[in-house]
């Protein structure tokens, strides 16, 4: 009897032949999640111009977002801090950014999903379990400062699969799920058309008859978002209350981030179950004859062309989120597994910088 291996799978990265000549035009590195792979992945260029992938493992990580020195993540039961540890101008084997995770806040799993800082620097992050928007806790889990007003209590339910959070002038201003449910799981019923935008601050629907939207986002005075099951790109015109698609991507939209006239989108392959079955995007790829993709597009916001595209094949076919880091060409992390977080030290100064 003849025994067969079975291979691991690799993660496999392709790029578009000016991906990495547009990654140096910009000035700009990328970070983005899957929490299938329980990874978060760091892209920018080597010194002499190749593409340079640091990855780093936290398990179920999901939400980003991005400051200057500073780089939030959701995980399975803990939100992190990272701060780049480098002085401008500095580098650390070849890196500019050196991001050590400085610190957590434990929050059970709340299946946490977006992330946002508002204009006093405090989180805000999207608690999916509950249907609420959050802020961390010294003492507890969460505090609640938001939730739809059509949840009658706030249930570790999961309801309406409230995922998606748009900052507007520092405070929370949007908000995405998938479906107006009051009862355990009922969004699921929702998936196809049911999806809207919320208003935060007057608890209007400003959107509706959406495909599980995710990743809301206020850039350039309008409000961007993915409708992702039907595969679509767009901001919502809100006086009509429409969506107004820009861009099709062959995969499920997850992330959305920008920086000048250029969006940057995720796209994951659709898990086969009963979450992502039955939606528009099977009919939009069928009409294409297209394969769901895993990876990022980069679409042009005055064309809606794709401009830009890495792709990812292999171990990892789901993504969660995506951030731009301006003014970095090459960032890495510290993780949990090796002795390398031991030895990361950095001495605070009077002015308010550290030094290694």
């Amino acid at each position: 009897m003849t025994e067969t291996a079975t291979e691991t799978p690799k993660l496999e990265i392709s790029a578009s032949r000016q991906f990495v000549a547009w990654l140096a035009e910009q000035r700009l590195s990328l970070a983005f999640t899957t929490y299938q792979a329980g990874k978060l992945f760091l892209v920018g260029l080597h010194p002499e111009g190749r593409l340079s992938l640091f990855e780093r493992t936290f398990n179920r990580c999901m939400g980003l977002h991005a400051t200057d020195q500073t780089l939030w993540m959701s995980s399975l039961y803990q939100i992190w801090r990272f701060e780049n540890a480098l002085q401008s101008g500095q580098t650390h084997n070849g890196y500019d950014r050196l991001f050590v995770p400085q610190m957590a806040y434990t929050t059970g799993d709340l299946d946490v999903h977006d992330l946002g800082v508002d204009g006093a620097g405090e989180l805000v992050f999207v608690n999916t379990l509950f249907g609420c928007l959050a802020r961390p806790s010294p003492s507890h889990s969460f505090l609640p400062i938001w939730q739809p007003p059509f949840l009658s209590k706030l249930a570790a339910e999961d309801r309406c699969h409230l995922n998606g959070l748009a900052m507007r002038d520092g405070q929370p201003a949007y908000v995405t799920m998938v479906g107006r449910s009051d009862v355990t799981d009922g969004w699921r019923e929702h998936r196809r058309s049911g999806g809207l935008v919320m208003d935060v601050r007057s608890n209007e629907v400003v959107c509706e008859g959406l495909s599980m939207p995710h990743s809301p986002r206020w850039y350039r005075d309008r409000l961007w978002l993915l409708n992702s099951g039907s595969g679509e790109f767009g901001w919502v015109d809100q006086g009509s209350g429409r969506f107004e698609p820009v861009a099709f991507c062959p995969g499920y939209l997850r992330g959305l981030n920008f920086h000048g006239d250029f969006a940057v989108v995720g796209l994951s392959k659709p898990r086969e179950n009963r979450t992502f079955t039955g939606l528009h995007l099977d009919e939009r790829l069928k009409e294409k004859q297209a394969e769901a993709r895993c990876g990022l597009q980069i679409i042009d916001l005055r064309s809606g062309d794709v401009v830009h595209w890495l792709r990812l094949e292999g171990v990892v076919d789901e993504l969660y989120d995506v951030c731009v880091l301006p003014g970095t060409m090459r960032p890495m992390a510290v993780g949990l597994k090796t002795d390398e977080i031991r030895r990361t030290i950095t001495v605070a100064t009077p002015d308010g910088n550290s030094r290694p």
